[in-house]
């Protein structure tokens, strides 16, 4: 699939630009490859730069609730310093590496929610147009996939997913937001386990999980969040009997009965302004899945995907195109 992009004019007769991206989704950590295709207008252009933005949708917790407004979390200038003749068409390709943090899109084709786009300025003698935003499509590393997938087969259900401001401390965390994935539990777990989340640090090594459990009380215990992180090497994806693996975790943490103050023990908090961090409240922080989609699990081969997802892309890339139109124009 070709996402195309038009920036219109900057100014009467100016130059147009189209993004293409190649088919099917990028991996993290991999490159993205595309086109810059330029058209000149009715006279001559100086084109100070081109540049490209990754562009999320993040949610952040503060004390009057929560909110959420684009990020970019990455920039890349892929020309600068020419002139684009009058009428001129130009091509301009491009490969650049995603970060290896990038959040995950989907699984087995299935959309998860997550709204993340390429975003292209061109910017030309004095005049900058950002531009809308095309949709990026990310699929998970084997070794997420291997996660997810014996996950699925212990009978776990695709609840939400969703971008948290702020970061896991104790981690090598690069970007300022983390991937959050909502899981239902399975009948042998749901009488302990409200929910788990679970959250992947990718790395040119390999990735960090960190998994949290909602766990529920019984007659002579109170409920409570548990949490447990593990790494993975990228080699050894395909060597790990991961169902058996992750069963073994996931009981222990239903074992657990942590507190909720302890989430200060394993260092897991959203990063605030002026130095205060705040842990999480728990479960419904997701915000993209109806509520009728919870605890629905498709079963394609134990794999664990989204039965129904409310997709909210396409309005929040709507929003921030009408957001930039409205500040578009010259600049000073």
């Amino acid at each position: 699939m070709v996402f195309k992009k038009l920036l219109g004019s900057l100014g009467v007769g100016g130059p147009t630009v189209d993004t293409t991206l190649p088919q099917g989704a990028a991996a993290p950590g991999g490159s993205l490859d595309g086109e810059v295709r330029l058209r000149g207008g009715s006279a001559d252009s100086r084109i100070e730069h081109i540049a490209l933005e990754l562009v999320a949708r993040v949610e952040a917790e503060h004390e009057e609730g929560e909110s959420e407004g684009g990020v970019v979390f990455a920039r890349f200038t892929v020309a600068d310093g020419f002139v684009l003749h009058q009428d001129e068409e130009l091509g301009i390709p491009f490969s650049v590496a995603l970060p290896w943090e990038t959040p995950v899109t989907e699984l087995h084709g299935q959309d998860l929610g997550i709204a993340l786009g390429v975003r292209t300025e061109l910017s030309v003698a004095g005049a900058r147009d950002k531009g809308d935003l095309d949709r990026l499509a990310v699929r998970p590393l084997p070794a997420q996939e291997a996660v997810l997938e014996a996950l699925g087969q212990l009978g776990f259900g695709f609840r939400s997913a969703d971008l948290e401001l702020g970061h896991i401390h104790g981690t090598g965390q690069q970007l300022p937001f983390y991937q959050e994935i909502e899981l239902s539990p399975s009948a042998r777990y749901a009488d302990r386990i409200g929910e788990i989340e679970v959250t992947f640090l990718a790395g040119a090594e390999g990735i960090e999980v960190v998994l949290e459990a909602d766990s529920r009380g019984g007659h002579l215990s109170e409920g409570g969040d548990s949490l447990s992180r593990f790494t993975v090497g990228h080699h050894e994806a395909g060597g790990r009997d991961w169902v058996t693996e992750m069963d073994g975790r996931i009981r222990a943490l239903a074992d657990a009965r942590t507190p909720h103050d302890a989430h200060a023990a394993y260092g897991y908090a959203h990063g605030h302004t002026g130095g205060q961090e705040h842990h999480r409240s728990g479960p419904g922080m997701g915000t993209v899945v109806a509520a009728g989609a919870a605890g629905v699990a498709v079963g394609v081969v134990g794999g664990l995907v989204a039965a129904e997802v409310v997709d909210e892309v396409g309005d929040f890339f709507e929003g921030e195109e009408s957001d930039e139109g409205e500040e578009g124009g010259e600049e000073e």
